[in-house]
């Protein structure tokens, strides 16, 4: 991902970094909050202007470590983004006057070499913009462009001014799509230090302190000339356990990625698992329909000589419903099996994506008529004439019978696993759909 241009948003706190973000994309990606402090990490995503494809980062707001917890880290990856950009776009509040950190911020930025155009926010009339005379005497540059994000006033010309700035993107990057792979879980098993192991570098804040990744983060990496972007989510959890309103729309853009993703992988701590939260979250991930795999991280911290099937059935047990997936066995801190998570996720992604002929499939239901024939609920045999496959993602099948009535439970359980058993349909929930020939 290294070889498409970069663009870098910072700025201090509330000053709309985020809202541009989202309005250079088109979409909504970062989390908008009035309060301060939402965004910590820093927000990646694909976007494109003029026919030119980049990689756009909101960066979190640059406070006084004094101020705000992880504060210091928030800077340090702001300015890590800012040095990796292509292009650099500093925002300022235009409704307040320029503060002299502000005009610190911009020098500094300015010794990076690379090209600095100023978004002048919260621009919202003709008349505001008279007051553009003092930023360009005091910051002593033309590259201002006064803008109202909310509202899209001049972000024609800012995009404008951004194109210009863009290098090109390479002829293989056109018609570009990233497998998009959900990183869910409860709070502290490890899902940004799985992430940063997986890029090589610390890309995301990990703390101990609960609620630390607040919105969802993009990464973009890239494996055997195939392109993943892992998407670090909020912890999950029930929101009246939750006080900060910030944390609480962190908890809801994750359900919202787990709609989004192509792929989810949800991280279990070995030290303590499946908690009711990690059942909960796994009841969440197969109501979705999506391809999931199964991380078990901190591999390392068990007692030598535990067995691997052992602790595999110990799972499943505590969350059976999800037995389809693949489990993998990691250590964040040690790097030790990591790399299979993308593996895997390719691997559930087109299993997922499996169509079965019709044939085939009918081949299969001869098969079960003749050696365990369907029971309804009221344990009635029920005669299926035929099959077929509907959909993918999840792969969902349509038996067509004379009178449609539901399964007994047990027996679509067992129908589901000597289908998936026969197709190979691993990693992936199965969608069973009764109706009348």
């Amino acid at each position: 991902m290294r070889t498409l241009p970069q663009v870098a948003i910072v700025g201090f706190p509330n000053v709309g970094k985020s809202t541009l973000f989202n309005q250079l994309l088109g979409r909504k990606e970062s989390l908008v909050h009035s309060l301060p402090g939402m965004t910590r990490d820093a927000v990646s995503a694909l976007g494109e202007l003029r026919g030119k494809k980049f990689i756009l980062t909101d960066t979190g707001g640059l406070v006084d470590p004094s101020e705000a917890p992880l504060a210091a880290a928030v800077a340090e990856k702001a300015w890590g983004a800012a040095r990796k950009a292509d292009v650099i776009l500093l925002v300022l509040d235009g409704k307040r006057d320029l503060a002299p950190a502000e005009e610190e911020l911009y020098a500094s930025l300015r010794k990076l070499g690379k090209p600095v155009i100023i978004a002048l926010n919260k621009i919202d009339s003709g008349l505001q913009e008279s007051r553009l005379g003092d930023y360009f005497n005091r910051l002593k540059t033309e590259a201002i462009v006064p803008v109202a994000a909310e509202h899209r006033r001049n972000l024609d010309e800012l995009e404008d001014r951004l194109a210009d700035l863009l290098p090109g993107s390479p002829a293989e990057m056109e018609g570009l799509r990233p497998l998009r792979v959900a990183v869910i879980g409860r709070i502290n098993v490890g899902k940004s230090s799985l992430i940063n192991r997986l890029c090589g570098e610390d890309r995301l804040i990990v703390s101990s302190a609960p609620g630390t990744t607040r919105d969802s983060t993009d990464t973009f990496v890239v494996r055997n000339k195939k392109i993943f972007c892992l998407v670090d989510t909020a912890g999950v959890r029930r929101l009246s356990r939750t006080r900060d309103e910030r944390e609480k729309a962190g908890i809801i853009r994750a359900r919202k990625d787990i709609i989004r993703a192509d792929v989810l992988c949800q991280v279990l701590d070995a030290g303590e698992f499946p908690t009711r939260q990690d059942v909960a979250i796994a009841h969440l991930a197969y109501e979705s329909g999506k391809p999931l795999l199964l991380a078990l991280n901190k591999w390392d911290l068990l007692p030598k000589g535990e067995s691997p099937q052992v602790i595999k059935a110990s799972v499943f047990r505590g969350m059976p419903f999800v037995s389809y997936a693949p489990l993998v066995f990691v250590s964040a801190l040690t790097g030790k099996g990591v790399v299979k998570i993308l593996d895997q996720a390719e691997e559930v992604f087109e299993r997922g994506s499996q169509k079965v002929e019709t044939p085939r499939l009918n081949e299969f239901l001869a098969w079960i008529n003749s050696t365990r024939p369907p029971l309804t609920r009221t344990k009635r045999h029920l005669k299926i004439k035929y099959m077929t496959q509907k959909g993918i993602r999840p792969p969902t099948f349509i038996l067509f019978t004379h009178t449609p009535a539901a399964l007994l439970p047990a027996y679509e359980k067992w129908f589901i696993q000597a289908l998936r058993e026969r197709f190979g349909l691993w990693g992936t929930p199965l969608r069973l759909v009764l109706r009348k020939s």
